[in-house]
């Protein structure tokens, strides 16, 4: 499941501290204690449960070394157990119980004291119910805690699944953990090469002319967030690859063959004239697409093909949090059982590596001397057709 076979979604975290390798005992003492079932009860506000499972699939609750630690690397899952009646249930109870007094009245209809007690004694009957699981939903997501990295790879985009896992890691092992988001990404690669002030200090760059994108919707609640540098990422990608072509070098000397593929989604960054969402073998290709980036709109999200070291990845990228979704890997030929979970953990690092360096060309573009030039090209492209 998740990331040892199919296609991969994920959202990144940087987890506190130093390195958790080598993997061992300890630590997995640590999740048997925050597992499903002995980490807490339901909460009785929402009726959920939340804990560790083993990853292998929904009812998985076991964990050892050889199963769960992969390649330097923690696989498990955060599972999550909803206790709810339905609402159609509850209605239809609440309907009977109604139904049992209003026929005992010679009017043949309920009270409002009697209405007020046909829909207790519902809830208590559901309630009663609910307490056998027979109303329960059961969802578990994967997580890849990479060892190397110390990254933690969360396998869902939901905020309510995340923020139970980021509250879960936390508790069961003391470590915080931060949304490796375009913003803090293009911090720490600028921090790398000493230009971490030049991210601070660049606002929403003006494709349009001065005073154009003074300020993204999606990043105005967040006066320090940087997270816009994504939309800007894509709309360098489309330019580069409409005007230059579709090879790009990348900052470790290698090259990276990208096409903007199946789909694309661009919004007002004014929160004003809504959002166009397009689905196309070629989507920026569209004139409609063009059309929207001419009036100002931002790409959010774009399916890429990319090609590098001759290994082909396909994905979707969200452009704010560079969340990746419906990633395939390569597939290994004559690799079964561990080698072929080694191997997936592996190429996982590869995409990552591939797509922070395409990523990274950019930023270097950004904060470098040639940005000047760069930006009065991609104006007149926007404004030439």
């Amino acid at each position: 499941m998740g990331f040892l076979n199919g296609r991969i979604t994920y959202v990144r975290y940087r987890v506190s501290g130093d390195s958790p390798l080598p993997f061992g005992e300890e630590l997995l003492e640590q999740v048997q204690q925050h597992a499903l079932g002995r980490h807490g009860g339901p909460d009785p506000v929402d009726g959920v449960a939340v804990g560790w499972a083993g990853g292998d699939h929904v009812l998985d609750l076991s964990f050892d070394l050889g199963k769960n630690v992969i390649n330097d690397a923690l696989h498990l899952a955060i599972r999550i157990d909803t206790d709810k009646v339905p609402g159609a249930i509850l209605k239809a109870y609440t309907k009977i119980e109604t139904d049992a007094r209003a026929a005992l009245n010679p009017t043949g209809k309920a009270s409002k004291a009697e209405r007020q007690e046909a829909k207790e004694a519902a809830r208590i009957r559901a309630e009663t119910e609910a307490a056998d699981g027979r109303f329960r939903r059961v969802a578990h997501y994967p997580v890849l805690w990479d060892g190397r990295s110390n990254v933690l790879y969360a396998g869902a985009t939901s905020a309510s699944v995340l923020d139970r896992l980021q509250t879960l890691f936390r508790e069961t092992f003391d470590r915080i953990v931060e949304p490796i988001t375009a913003g803090s990404l293009a911090y720490s690669l600028a921090e790398a090469r000493g230009h971490e002030r030049l991210v601070e200090d660049f606002g929403p760059v003006p494709f349009l002319g001065e005073g154009s994108h003074a300020s993204v919707a999606w990043a105005d609640s967040d006066a320090s967030s940087r997270d816009f540098w994504g939309n800007e990422f894509l709309i360098w990608l489309w330019h580069t690859l409409q005007e230059h072509g579709d090879t790009i070098p990348l900052p470790d000397g290698s090259d990276a063959t990208v096409m903007v593929a199946k789909t694309l989604t661009l919004d007002c960054p004014r929160g004003e004239t809504g959002r166009d969402c397009l689905t196309n073998e070629g989507p920026t290709r569209l004139p409609e697409a063009f059309r929207a980036l001419q009036a100002g709109k931002l790409p959010r999200k774009a399916g890429l093909i990319i090609v590098r070291h001759g290994v082909q990845y396909e994905l979707t990228l969200q452009a704010e949090t560079l969340a990746v979704s419906g990633a395939n890997l390569p597939k290994i030929e004559g690799a079964s059982g561990s080698e072929l979970h080694e191997a997936r953990v592996e190429g996982l690092r590869d995409l990552v590596e591939t797509l922070d360096l395409l990523y990274d060309a950019y930023g270097r573009r950004r904060t470098g001397p040639e940005w000047t030039g760069e930006l009065s090209r991609i104006r007149h492209w926007l404004t030439a057709a």
